[in-house]
């Protein structure tokens, strides 16, 4: 069995509780940092086929941080 990463972790606790507008995604879109709901990133990654899990800087819960990317 593959063990989940943290981020998808908290993706598919966030899918199964139906509190998708809950969360805040903060993403690299090139030079830019984007932020958006769970459920528009969801949407505009293609699951992840467009926008890669790599990309992902900042998961928030309300203003509780889940997941920070630290940069080297």
């Amino acid at each position: 069995m593959v063990k989940k990463g943290i981020v998808e972790e908290i993706f598919s606790k966030a899918k199964f509780s139906n509190e998708l507008d809950l969360y805040n995604v903060s993403y690299r879109d090139f030079e830019k940092i984007k932020e958006t709901t769970l459920m528009e990133f969801i949407k505009e990654s293609e699951e992840f086929s467009k926008i890669p899990i790599s990309r992902i800087l900042r998961i928030r819960k309300n203003n509780t941080i889940l997941f920070e990317k630290v940069s080297k």
